[in-house]
């Protein structure tokens, strides 16, 4: 099997390191960690000041557990289409030597043209139950580490 660096070179050696070469789907890839991001801390600070605080540990834990889960949740929901397009701009054309997926946007039409709306939500269901566990796990080890500096190095 192939080290990263070994395929980086390849591609390098093969195509550069341009938009065609090691940096093909970056604005896809930029798009999609973009939007996510937008959408999970934005959810997740909004709505953290809007429910209120227990004053109970086990009720705060779970209040904040649910909040982080569903900023994950919504931010799956709203980047997914990027995700779908950066995979087919950097997976293998349906043509070989054929490009058929260049832009983000153009990617996302063709898909939607083709296949309908459903196909540019291939996945959803593996990347929420990634993404919205591990988003309640993120903002509790960020709420409990802060909280810890703030009380004890301030």
């Amino acid at each position: 099997m192939l080290s990263t660096f070994a395929v980086a070179k390849g591609i390098i050696q093969q195509d550069g390191l341009g938009f065609s070469g090691l940096n093909k789907g970056i604005t896809a890839t930029m798009g999609r960690n973009g939007v996510f991001n937008m959408v999970y801390f934005g959810f997740y600070h909004s709505v953290k000041n809007v429910v209120p605080e227990y004053k109970e540990s086990h009720l705060e834990f779970l209040r904040k557990v649910t909040i982080g889960f569903l900023a994950g949740t919504l931010a799956c929901f709203v980047n997914i289409p990027f995700d779908v397009a950066k995979s087919r701009i950097q997976g293998p054309q349906p043509v070989p030597g054929q490009i058929k997926y260049r832009g983000t946007l153009s990617s996302m039409g063709i898909v939607y043209r083709e296949e309908g709306f459903r196909a540019l939500y291939k996945g959803l269901v593996p990347k929420i139950m990634r993404l919205g566990p591990g988003g309640a796990i993120l903002l509790l080890v960020f709420e409990y580490s802060y909280d810890y500096l703030l009380h004890n190095y301030s």
